[in-house]
C-alpha cells in the first residue's frame, strides 16, 4: 500500500492496482533497487485513510544487530572528509548518517505520522507505503524533475545549504549551493535552448531553510529520462564530479543508502513529476532508522555537520506519533 500528497495539496492519494501502469516509482540513491506502485492514483478520503490506521508493531520486519555510528566517530570521519576535499578540490562532497530510534517500548502511528508531516510541510511531497516487508515514510519539497505533457516545459530547482530559520547565509552554505546550479544549468543546456534561470532565494522546510533557484526548459519528452539520469544524483545529494564522488561515499559512509536520496517518480495523464527521497526514515517493529546527511565541503566544521544532521532529523523525530 501506498499513500502520498502533492506538495500544496489537502488531497490523499493512493493506487488502486487496477492496471499493470506504474504510477508510483522509488528508486534507490544507486538506481539498482525500485519499487513499483502500479495502477492510477486515487483520492481517498481522510475517514478512509484513518480507517487503515497503521502502528509500527504490526510491521513485518524487524532491525538486527545495528550499531549506530557515535557522534566522536562521525566528528572524527567528518575530519577525513573536509582533508579529502581539500586534497581534491572538490567543491563539497555530500555524507550521510542514520540516526536509530528504537521502538522495542514505544509504538509508532505511522498513520497519524504521516498527517503530521503533511501539516508540518505544506511545500513538501509526502509519502507513506508499506510493501514487500519494507516500510517508508517521507516528506520533502526538493523536485528533480516535471514534465508538463502538454506543454513539453521541464522545471527544476537547485537546492542546497541548510541552516536554522532564523540565522543569516555565510560562505559556506553559499559556495555549497552554487556547484549544484551551476550543474543543473550545464545540463539543460544540452537538451534546450531555452533555459530560464530565477534568482536563488530563501526556501523554508520546519525549522531550517535552504537555498534555491529555479529551472524552467523546452525540452523534447524522448530526452525526459535521459536528463533525469544525468541530474540523479545532484551534487546536493551527493557532490562534483559524479562518479568520483560516488566512490568516495561508498568509502565514507560504510552503509547502504537504499531509497533515502534516491528519487520517487509520479505520473499522471497531465505531468511527470520526479521528487529527491530526503528528510525520510525507514520502519521496522522494533525501530525506525532516520536517514541524514550534509554537503561537506572545505570550510565545514565536523561540530556544526553533527548538528545539521541533528536539526534534519528532527523533520521526522518531531512529527512523530507514539501510541
Amino acid at each position: 500500500m501506498i499513500y502520498y500528497r502533492y506538495p500544496f495539496s489537502d488531497q490523499i492519494l493512493t493506487t488502486d492496482e487496477a492496471s499493470v501502469q506504474k504510477a508510483v516509482r522509488f528508486v534507490s540513491f544507486d538506481t539498482d533497487e525500485i519499487i513499483d506502485f502500479n495502477g492510477n492514483s486515487k483520492e481517498i478520503s481522510l475517514d478512509q485513510f484513518l480507517d487503515n490506521t497503521t502502528d509500527s508493531d504490526s510491521l513485518s520486519s524487524e532491525l538486527i544487530d545495528f550499531k549506530e555510528e557515535k557522534e566522536s566517530d562521525y566528528l572524527a570521519k567528518i575530519q577525513q572528509v573536509i582533508d579529502f576535499v581539500k586534497e581534491n578540490n572538490l567543491s563539497k562532497l555530500v555524507i550521510s548518517r542514520r540516526k536509530l530510534l528504537n521502538l522495542e517500548t514505544d509504538k509508532v502511528n505511522l498513520t497519524q505520522t504521516f498527517l503530521n508531516l503533511c501539516e508540518a510541510y505544506p511545500n513538501a511531497f509526502v509519502y507513506f507505503f508499506i510493501k514487500d516487508g519494507k516500510c517508508w515514510m517521507g516528506a520533502f519539497s526538493e523536485v528533480l524533475g516535471k514534465f508538463n505533457r502538454k506543454t513539453s516545459e521541464f522545471e527544476t530547482m537547485s537546492l542546497a545549504g541548510t541552516i536554522p530559520l532564523k540565522e543569516d547565509w555565510t560562505h559556506k552554505e553559499i559556495e555549497e549551493q552554487q556547484p549544484v546550479t551551476d550543474y543543473i544549468k550545464n545540463i539543460l543546456k544540452e537538451y534546450s535552448d531555452e533555459v530560464q534561470q530565477s534568482e536563488t532565494y530563501d526556501h523554508p522546510s520546519g525549522n531550517i531553510k535552504h537555498l534555491r533557484t529555479d529551472f524552467k526548459a523546452k525540452i523534447k519528452r524522448q530526452d525526459l529520462e535521459k536528463i533525469i539520469s544525468e541530474l540523479h544524483p545532484t551534487p546536493a545529494v551527493c557532490g562534483f564530479p559524479k562518479e568520483f564522488c560516488q566512490k568516495a561515499i561508498a568509502e565514507f559512509e560504510g552503509h547502504p543508502r537504499s531509497l533515502y536520496a534516491g528519487y520517487i517518480k509520479v505520473e499522471t495523464d497531465e505531468s511527470i513529476q520526479y521528487f529527491v527521497n530526503l528528510r525520510c526514515a525507514e520502519f521496522f517493529q522494533n525501530a525506525a532508522l532516520l536517514y541524514v546527511g550534509g554537503g561537506i565541503t572545505a570550510d565545514s566544521s565536523p561540530e556544526k555537520e553533527w548538528q545539521e544532521t541533528e536539526l534534519k532529523a528532527g523533520a521526522v523525530l518531531k512529527n512523530l506519533s507514539f501510541t
